[in-house]
Order: C-alpha cells, then sequence, then structure tokens
C-alpha cells in the first residue's frame, strides 16, 4: 500500500510502543496541537509530567516524536510529533501479527466513544451546511482483498491534498477541522 500522507510507517516494536493509551493519547495530542512539552501535555493525557516524559523518550526511540525547534527558554524541552499520522500492516509473521493486533484494539477502544461524543456534543452546535455532510455511512460491499486494497488506496489519493495542507499556510475562509474515521471491516470466511 502506498504512503501519500508521509506517515510514519511503524515496525512491530513500533507498534507495541504506540499501543499504550498514553503514549497513544500522547501522539494524537502532538498530531493535532502542535509542539508541547511535557509538563502541558500531562494533564491532557491523564499521567505525570515526569510519566509522560518517559513516555515522550519512549515515542522519540521509535521515530514518533523529536525535538522541536521553538522558541524557549530552554528550562522545558519541547517535542513535537514526526508525521502527521502513522500506519501499520500487519507483518506476515505471528509476533507481527500480535503486535498489529495490540494496536488496533487499543486504536478502537480509544476510538469508541468519539461518534457518541460528537453526537451529544458538537453535532447541535454545527451550521446547517455542516450538519448536512457530517454523519455516517455504513455500506458493505462485496470485494477481494486486492480491490479492497484499490478502495483504500484511492480514498487516500482524494484525501492526500487536504491532509499534506501545510499547517504554517492559511486554511481556506471557512475551513475547519474534520475528522474523517474510516473503519473497514471485512467478514470473516464463512465455513
Amino acid at each position: 500500500m502506498s504512503n501519500p500522507y508521509d506517515d510514519v510507517e511503524l515496525t512491530p516494536r513500533g507498534m507495541r510502543a504506540l499501543a499504550h493509551p498514553t503514549r497513544l493519547a500522547i501522539l494524537s495530542r502532538l498530531q493535532k496541537d502542535g509542539p508541547s512539552t511535557a509538563t502541558a501535555l500531562a494533564p491532557e493525557v491523564g499521567a505525570t509530567p515526569s510519566v509522560t516524559s518517559w513516555h515522550l523518550r519512549h515515542l522519540a526511540e521509535h521515530g514518533l516524536v523529536r525535538d522541536a525547534e521553538v522558541e524557549s527558554d530552554g528550562r522545558q524541552r519541547w517535542w513535537e510529533a514526526v508525521g502527521r499520522g502513522f500506519r501499520f500492516t500487519p507483518p506476515a509473521d505471528e509476533a507481527g501479527r500480535d503486535a498489529a493486533t495490540l494496536l488496533s484494539r487499543v486504536l478502537f477502544e480509544q476510538a469508541q466513544d468519539l461518534p457518541a461524543r460528537w453526537v451529544r456534543e458538537t453535532e447541535p452546535l454545527l451550521e446547517d451546511g455542516w450538519r448536512r455532510s457530517a454523519g455516517l455511512s455504513n455500506t458493505t460491499v462485496v470485494v477481494t482483498a486486492d480491490e479492497l486494497d484499490t478502495i483504500e488506496a484511492a480514498i487516500e489519493q482524494v484525501l492526500a491534498p487536504y491532509v499534506l495542507r501545510s499547517k504554517g499556510s492559511a486554511p481556506e475562509p471557512g475551513a475547519r477541522p474534520v475528522r474523517m474515521l474510516r473503519y473497514v471491516l471485512p467478514e470473516a470466511p464463512t465455513p
């Protein structure tokens, strides 16, 4: 599969490292909000500054975060996400598949409340134009594994120009962040 967003590609060790809920929360905050310190991130991720700092160093070992180049008085260490996102493919070996399964479970657990929270807290505040395009679709298609790969690649190509917009540039007038959750859930083979 291609990588049109220039996401960090995880190794099985990286998958295991990111499968910790606190580390995943730290990375998500850095990707969403930009550079920060362990002290500022700590209350956001439910950890102490020292524990947050330890998790940041662990994420850095796997190429997910790095020292940020920001103006600072030098008393605190600033961190930033290496990429806008990450991706992983379950490897063929058992250890790699286990790592991918572990990370997938943590990702699903962290995302499970997002739609309900959005409906409860955000959707009532949306203008009609935003409300029309928002929501959920639930479509079942009958495809081969190769066709599913083709569909996923096409979706990524459509999204790539929007994902890759420079964070430093001014957004289009009226633009706002939109989270797109895309669950791809193939059925198990029937006996």
